[in-house]
Protein backbone atom coordinates (compact mmCIF):
# COMPACT_ATOMS: atom_id res chain seq x y z
CA UNK A 1 0.00 0.00 0.00
CA UNK A 2 1.00 3.60 0.11
CA UNK A 3 3.92 3.85 2.50
CA UNK A 4 5.25 6.82 4.36
CA UNK A 5 8.06 6.93 6.88
CA UNK A 6 7.09 9.03 9.85
CA UNK A 7 9.68 10.33 12.23
CA UNK A 8 8.82 10.14 15.91
CA UNK A 9 9.46 13.83 16.56
CA UNK A 10 6.84 14.84 13.99
CA UNK A 11 3.95 13.84 16.28
CA UNK A 12 2.91 15.77 19.35
CA UNK A 13 1.72 13.79 22.41
CA UNK A 14 -1.88 14.69 21.57
CA UNK A 15 -1.46 13.49 17.96
CA UNK A 16 0.18 10.29 19.17
CA UNK A 17 -2.78 9.61 21.46
CA UNK A 18 -5.21 10.10 18.56
CA UNK A 19 -3.13 7.80 16.39
CA UNK A 20 -3.09 5.07 19.02
CA UNK A 21 -6.88 5.21 19.24
CA UNK A 22 -7.11 4.89 15.45
CA UNK A 23 -4.77 1.88 15.47
CA UNK A 24 -6.50 0.04 18.31
CA UNK A 25 -9.41 -1.36 16.25
CA UNK A 26 -7.00 -2.95 13.78
CA UNK A 27 -6.04 -5.69 16.21
CA UNK A 28 -9.52 -7.20 15.83
CA UNK A 29 -10.62 -9.05 12.71
CA UNK A 30 -13.87 -8.55 10.88
CA UNK A 31 -16.17 -11.36 9.78
CA UNK A 32 -14.84 -11.07 6.23
CA UNK A 33 -11.27 -11.65 7.30
CA UNK A 34 -10.12 -8.06 6.80
CA UNK A 35 -8.66 -6.07 9.69
CA UNK A 36 -11.55 -4.31 11.39
CA UNK A 37 -11.37 -0.55 10.96
CA UNK A 38 -9.55 -0.54 7.64
CA UNK A 39 -11.19 1.23 4.73
CA UNK A 40 -9.28 1.02 1.51
CA UNK A 41 -7.97 4.53 1.26
CA UNK A 42 -5.01 5.97 3.06
CA UNK A 43 -3.25 2.96 4.56
CA UNK A 44 0.16 4.04 5.72
CA UNK A 45 2.97 2.09 7.25
CA UNK A 46 4.36 3.70 10.38
CA UNK A 47 7.84 2.45 11.07
CA UNK A 48 8.85 2.92 14.67
CA UNK A 49 11.57 1.02 16.53
CA UNK A 50 11.78 -1.55 13.75
CA UNK A 51 8.07 -2.47 13.73
CA UNK A 52 5.33 -1.52 11.29
CA UNK A 53 1.59 -1.33 11.56
CA UNK A 54 -1.28 -0.17 9.37
CA UNK A 55 -3.97 2.32 10.23
CA UNK A 56 -6.97 3.93 8.66
CA UNK A 57 -8.24 7.46 9.05
CA UNK A 58 -11.78 6.22 9.72
CA UNK A 59 -12.84 3.69 12.39
CA UNK A 60 -15.13 0.79 11.49
CA UNK A 61 -17.99 2.35 13.47
CA UNK A 62 -18.17 5.13 10.86
CA UNK A 63 -18.26 2.73 7.89
CA UNK A 64 -21.41 3.37 5.88
CA UNK A 65 -23.23 2.05 2.86
CA UNK A 66 -21.41 3.66 -0.08
CA UNK A 67 -24.51 4.09 -2.25
CA UNK A 68 -27.65 2.99 -0.34
CA UNK A 69 -30.79 2.17 -2.30
CA UNK A 70 -33.29 5.02 -2.33
CA UNK A 71 -36.62 3.70 -1.04
CA UNK A 72 -39.71 5.22 -2.68
CA UNK A 73 -43.42 4.54 -2.43
CA UNK A 74 -43.89 3.04 -5.89
CA UNK A 75 -40.54 2.18 -7.52
CA UNK A 76 -39.23 -1.28 -6.68
CA UNK A 77 -36.01 -1.38 -8.69
CA UNK A 78 -34.15 0.50 -11.44
CA UNK A 79 -32.64 -2.01 -13.91
CA UNK A 80 -29.43 -1.29 -15.84
CA UNK A 81 -29.84 0.94 -18.89
CA UNK A 82 -27.48 -1.37 -20.79
CA UNK A 83 -28.13 -4.96 -19.67
CA UNK A 84 -25.03 -7.14 -19.84
CA UNK A 85 -24.95 -9.45 -22.88
CA UNK A 86 -23.24 -12.25 -20.94
CA UNK A 87 -20.33 -14.61 -21.59
CA UNK A 88 -19.94 -18.35 -21.69
CA UNK A 89 -17.45 -19.92 -19.29
CA UNK A 90 -15.35 -21.02 -22.25
CA UNK A 91 -15.13 -17.44 -23.54
CA UNK A 92 -14.08 -16.08 -20.15
CA UNK A 93 -11.41 -18.74 -19.62
CA UNK A 94 -9.96 -18.20 -23.11
CA UNK A 95 -9.03 -14.55 -22.45
CA UNK A 96 -5.27 -14.06 -22.18
CA UNK A 97 -3.00 -11.01 -21.82
CA UNK A 98 -1.75 -9.72 -25.15
CA UNK A 99 -0.11 -6.68 -26.70
CA UNK A 100 -0.48 -4.93 -30.05
CA UNK A 101 2.99 -3.71 -31.09
CA UNK A 102 3.09 -0.02 -32.08
CA UNK A 103 3.14 0.39 -35.86
CA UNK A 104 3.04 4.17 -36.26
CA UNK A 105 4.44 7.14 -34.38
CA UNK A 106 0.95 7.72 -32.96
CA UNK A 107 0.84 4.13 -31.65
CA UNK A 108 4.28 4.60 -30.12
CA UNK A 109 3.26 7.83 -28.39
CA UNK A 110 0.08 6.20 -27.02
CA UNK A 111 2.05 3.19 -25.76
CA UNK A 112 4.72 5.27 -24.04
CA UNK A 113 2.14 7.49 -22.37
CA UNK A 114 0.30 4.38 -21.19
CA UNK A 115 3.52 3.08 -19.62
CA UNK A 116 3.91 6.41 -17.81
CA UNK A 117 0.37 6.13 -16.46
CA UNK A 118 1.04 2.56 -15.34
CA UNK A 119 4.13 3.71 -13.45
CA UNK A 120 2.03 6.38 -11.74
CA UNK A 121 -0.60 3.85 -10.65
CA UNK A 122 2.08 1.51 -9.30
CA UNK A 123 3.66 4.36 -7.38
CA UNK A 124 0.50 5.79 -5.85
CA UNK A 125 -0.89 2.37 -4.91
CA UNK A 126 2.37 1.36 -3.23
CA UNK A 127 3.33 -1.61 -5.42
CA UNK A 128 6.78 -2.83 -4.45
CA UNK A 129 9.51 -3.89 -6.85
CA UNK A 130 9.21 -7.58 -5.99
CA UNK A 131 5.46 -7.43 -6.70
CA UNK A 132 5.95 -6.25 -10.29
CA UNK A 133 6.28 -8.41 -13.39
CA UNK A 134 9.11 -8.56 -15.90
CA UNK A 135 9.66 -5.09 -17.41
CA UNK A 136 10.48 -6.62 -20.79
CA UNK A 137 6.92 -8.00 -21.10
CA UNK A 138 4.82 -5.68 -18.93
CA UNK A 139 1.41 -6.61 -20.39
CA UNK A 140 1.90 -10.37 -20.81
CA UNK A 141 4.19 -11.62 -18.00
CA UNK A 142 2.32 -12.83 -14.88
CA UNK A 143 5.16 -14.07 -12.66
CA UNK A 144 6.08 -12.06 -9.59
CA UNK A 145 8.41 -12.66 -6.65
CA UNK A 146 5.88 -11.55 -4.05
CA UNK A 147 2.06 -11.51 -4.39
CA UNK A 148 -0.17 -8.59 -3.52
CA UNK A 149 -2.61 -8.73 -0.62
CA UNK A 150 -6.39 -8.58 -1.00
CA UNK A 151 -6.34 -4.99 0.27
CA UNK A 152 -3.70 -4.00 -2.28
CA UNK A 153 -5.71 -5.58 -5.08
CA UNK A 154 -8.88 -3.75 -4.09
CA UNK A 155 -7.00 -0.46 -4.02
CA UNK A 156 -5.65 -1.09 -7.53
CA UNK A 157 -9.06 -2.17 -8.80
CA UNK A 158 -10.67 1.00 -7.45
CA UNK A 159 -8.00 3.25 -8.93
CA UNK A 160 -8.06 1.47 -12.30
CA UNK A 161 -11.84 1.42 -12.70
CA UNK A 162 -12.30 5.01 -11.53
CA UNK A 163 -10.35 6.24 -14.57
CA UNK A 164 -11.32 3.44 -16.99
CA UNK A 165 -14.86 4.80 -17.12
CA UNK A 166 -13.70 8.18 -18.40
CA UNK A 167 -12.58 7.52 -22.05
CA UNK A 168 -15.89 6.14 -23.31
CA UNK A 169 -17.82 9.05 -21.83
CA UNK A 170 -15.43 11.67 -23.24
CA UNK A 171 -15.38 10.09 -26.70
CA UNK A 172 -19.15 9.53 -26.75
CA UNK A 173 -19.82 13.10 -25.60
CA UNK A 174 -17.52 14.64 -28.21
CA UNK A 175 -18.89 12.48 -31.01
CA UNK A 176 -22.43 13.39 -29.94
CA UNK A 177 -21.61 17.10 -30.09
CA UNK A 178 -19.78 16.60 -33.39
CA UNK A 179 -22.82 14.84 -34.85
CA UNK A 180 -25.35 17.55 -33.92
CA UNK A 181 -22.93 20.31 -34.87
CA UNK A 182 -22.29 18.91 -38.35
CA UNK A 183 -25.88 17.63 -38.76
CA UNK A 184 -24.59 14.17 -39.60
CA UNK A 185 -25.16 10.67 -38.28
CA UNK A 186 -22.49 9.05 -36.14
CA UNK A 187 -23.01 5.52 -37.54
CA UNK A 188 -23.24 3.75 -34.21
CA UNK A 189 -20.09 4.87 -32.41
CA UNK A 190 -21.75 6.89 -29.64
CA UNK A 191 -23.82 4.03 -28.21
CA UNK A 192 -20.86 1.64 -28.03
CA UNK A 193 -18.65 4.22 -26.34
CA UNK A 194 -21.27 5.17 -23.75
CA UNK A 195 -22.03 1.52 -23.04
CA UNK A 196 -18.32 0.92 -22.46
CA UNK A 197 -18.22 3.77 -19.97
CA UNK A 198 -21.32 2.41 -18.21
CA UNK A 199 -19.79 -1.06 -18.02
CA UNK A 200 -16.60 0.28 -16.44
CA UNK A 201 -18.67 2.15 -13.86
CA UNK A 202 -20.42 -1.10 -12.94
CA UNK A 203 -17.00 -2.61 -12.26
CA UNK A 204 -16.25 0.28 -9.92
CA UNK A 205 -19.60 0.05 -8.11
CA UNK A 206 -19.09 -3.68 -7.55
CA UNK A 207 -15.70 -3.14 -5.92
CA UNK A 208 -16.99 -0.21 -3.88
CA UNK A 209 -19.49 -2.60 -2.28
CA UNK A 210 -16.48 -4.41 -0.81
CA UNK A 211 -14.71 -1.38 0.61
CA UNK A 212 -15.18 2.33 1.19
CA UNK A 213 -12.38 4.62 -0.03
CA UNK A 214 -10.85 6.89 2.60
CA UNK A 215 -10.38 10.60 2.19
CA UNK A 216 -6.86 10.31 0.77
CA UNK A 217 -7.97 7.82 -1.89
CA UNK A 218 -10.91 10.06 -2.78
CA UNK A 219 -8.55 13.02 -3.23
CA UNK A 220 -6.32 10.93 -5.50
CA UNK A 221 -9.32 9.90 -7.58
CA UNK A 222 -10.52 13.49 -7.93
CA UNK A 223 -7.08 14.62 -9.07
CA UNK A 224 -6.60 11.68 -11.44
CA UNK A 225 -10.04 12.09 -12.97
CA UNK A 226 -9.55 15.82 -13.46
CA UNK A 227 -6.24 15.36 -15.26
CA UNK A 228 -7.43 12.32 -17.19
CA UNK A 229 -10.73 13.82 -18.39
CA UNK A 230 -9.20 17.06 -19.63
CA UNK A 231 -6.25 15.25 -21.21
CA UNK A 232 -8.54 12.87 -23.10
CA UNK A 233 -10.81 15.76 -24.09
CA UNK A 234 -7.93 17.55 -25.77
CA UNK A 235 -6.34 14.48 -27.36
CA UNK A 236 -9.68 13.30 -28.78
CA UNK A 237 -10.20 16.68 -30.40
CA UNK A 238 -6.71 16.48 -31.92
CA UNK A 239 -6.58 12.79 -32.87
CA UNK A 240 -9.39 10.30 -32.08
CA UNK A 241 -7.30 7.57 -33.72
CA UNK A 242 -4.40 7.95 -31.27
CA UNK A 243 -6.80 8.27 -28.34
CA UNK A 244 -8.55 4.99 -29.18
CA UNK A 245 -5.15 3.34 -29.49
CA UNK A 246 -4.24 4.65 -26.04
CA UNK A 247 -7.48 3.25 -24.60
CA UNK A 248 -6.72 -0.07 -26.28
CA UNK A 249 -3.38 -0.13 -24.48
CA UNK A 250 -5.13 0.85 -21.23
CA UNK A 251 -7.43 -2.14 -21.62
CA UNK A 252 -4.41 -4.37 -22.25
CA UNK A 253 -3.18 -3.29 -18.82
CA UNK A 254 -6.59 -4.04 -17.31
CA UNK A 255 -6.67 -7.56 -18.79
CA UNK A 256 -3.15 -8.15 -17.49
CA UNK A 257 -4.05 -6.85 -14.02
CA UNK A 258 -7.06 -9.13 -13.64
CA UNK A 259 -5.18 -12.11 -15.07
CA UNK A 260 -2.47 -11.63 -12.45
CA UNK A 261 -5.10 -11.44 -9.71
CA UNK A 262 -6.74 -14.67 -10.93
CA UNK A 263 -3.38 -16.44 -10.96
CA UNK A 264 -2.66 -15.37 -7.39
CA UNK A 265 -6.08 -16.65 -6.31
CA UNK A 266 -5.37 -20.00 -8.03
CA UNK A 267 -1.95 -20.17 -6.38
CA UNK A 268 -3.51 -19.74 -2.94
CA UNK A 269 -1.99 -16.33 -2.18
CA UNK A 270 -5.37 -14.66 -1.54
CA UNK A 271 -7.09 -16.95 1.00
CA UNK A 272 -9.76 -14.44 2.03
CA UNK A 273 -11.14 -14.44 -1.51
CA UNK A 274 -10.99 -18.25 -1.65
CA UNK A 275 -12.99 -18.57 1.56
CA UNK A 276 -16.34 -20.28 0.76
CA UNK A 277 -18.05 -17.79 3.10
CA UNK A 278 -16.85 -14.80 1.06
CA UNK A 279 -19.79 -13.22 -0.77
CA UNK A 280 -19.57 -10.97 -3.78
CA UNK A 281 -21.99 -8.00 -3.93
CA UNK A 282 -25.57 -8.57 -5.11
CA UNK A 283 -25.17 -5.73 -7.61
CA UNK A 284 -22.57 -7.85 -9.44
CA UNK A 285 -24.70 -11.01 -9.34
CA UNK A 286 -27.64 -9.15 -10.91
CA UNK A 287 -25.64 -7.25 -13.53
CA UNK A 288 -23.71 -10.24 -14.88
CA UNK A 289 -26.55 -12.72 -14.22
CA UNK A 290 -24.10 -14.93 -12.34
CA UNK A 291 -25.52 -18.44 -11.81
CA UNK A 292 -25.61 -20.28 -8.50
CA UNK A 293 -22.31 -21.93 -7.71
CA UNK A 294 -20.43 -19.39 -9.84
CA UNK A 295 -20.41 -16.42 -7.50
CA UNK A 296 -16.90 -16.44 -6.06
CA UNK A 297 -14.42 -13.58 -6.23
CA UNK A 298 -12.57 -15.44 -8.97
CA UNK A 299 -15.79 -15.72 -11.00
CA UNK A 300 -16.41 -11.98 -10.62
CA UNK A 301 -12.90 -11.15 -11.83
CA UNK A 302 -13.36 -13.53 -14.78
CA UNK A 303 -16.45 -11.59 -15.88
CA UNK A 304 -14.70 -8.25 -15.45
CA UNK A 305 -11.59 -9.43 -17.30
CA UNK A 306 -13.78 -10.57 -20.22
CA UNK A 307 -15.37 -7.10 -20.31
CA UNK A 308 -11.92 -5.51 -20.46
CA UNK A 309 -10.89 -7.87 -23.24
CA UNK A 310 -13.91 -6.68 -25.26
CA UNK A 311 -12.98 -3.06 -24.68
CA UNK A 312 -9.41 -3.86 -25.72
CA UNK A 313 -10.52 -5.32 -29.04
CA UNK A 314 -13.12 -2.60 -29.67
CA UNK A 315 -10.77 0.34 -29.14
CA UNK A 316 -7.90 -1.15 -31.14
CA UNK A 317 -10.42 -1.77 -33.97
CA UNK A 318 -11.91 1.74 -33.79
CA UNK A 319 -8.40 3.15 -34.00
CA UNK A 320 -7.92 1.29 -37.30
CA UNK A 321 -11.01 2.86 -38.92
CA UNK A 322 -11.69 6.15 -40.66
CA UNK A 323 -12.81 8.30 -37.73
CA UNK A 324 -15.23 10.50 -39.71
CA UNK A 325 -17.06 8.19 -42.09
CA UNK A 326 -16.71 4.49 -41.20
CA UNK A 327 -19.61 2.83 -39.39
CA UNK A 328 -19.12 1.03 -36.10
CA UNK A 329 -18.77 -2.66 -37.08
CA UNK A 330 -19.84 -3.87 -33.63
CA UNK A 331 -23.25 -2.18 -33.90
CA UNK A 332 -23.92 -2.85 -37.60
CA UNK A 333 -25.96 -5.39 -39.57
CA UNK A 334 -24.04 -7.06 -42.38
CA UNK A 335 -25.38 -7.59 -45.91
CA UNK A 336 -24.59 -11.31 -46.04
CA UNK A 337 -26.36 -11.98 -42.75
CA UNK A 338 -23.21 -12.63 -40.76
CA UNK A 339 -23.04 -11.60 -37.12
CA UNK A 340 -21.06 -8.53 -36.04
CA UNK A 341 -17.42 -9.30 -35.15
CA UNK A 342 -16.67 -10.37 -31.58
CA UNK A 343 -13.82 -8.36 -30.06
CA UNK A 344 -13.39 -10.58 -26.98
CA UNK A 345 -10.62 -12.75 -28.38
CA UNK A 346 -9.24 -10.31 -30.98
CA UNK A 347 -6.67 -8.73 -28.67
CA UNK A 348 -4.99 -6.60 -31.36
CA UNK A 349 -8.32 -5.50 -32.83
CA UNK A 350 -9.66 -6.05 -36.34
CA UNK A 351 -8.05 -4.35 -39.30
CA UNK A 352 -10.32 -2.15 -41.39
CA UNK A 353 -10.49 -4.58 -44.32
CA UNK A 354 -11.58 -7.40 -41.99
CA UNK A 355 -14.76 -5.68 -40.81
CA UNK A 356 -15.73 -3.29 -43.64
Amino acid sequence: MLSAKVQGNLCSPKQAARLSRAVAPLFHTSTHGYPAGIRIGLVASLQHNGSSRAFSTTPITNFKEVFPIKETEHIRETPPSWPHHGFTEEEMLSVVPAHRPPKTWGDWAAWKFMRTCRWGMDFFTGMKKEQKVDKANPTTAIQTIKPLTEAQWLLRFLFLESIAGVPGMVAGMLRHLHSIRRLKRDNGWIETLLEESYNERMHLLSFMKMCEPGWFMKLMLIGAQGVYFNGLFLTYLISPKITHRFVGYLEEEAVHTYTLAIKQIDDGHLPKWSDPNFRIPDIAVKYWHMPEGKRTMKDLILYIRADEACHRGVNHTLSNLNQNDDPNPFASEYKNGQSPPKPLLKAEGFEREEVL
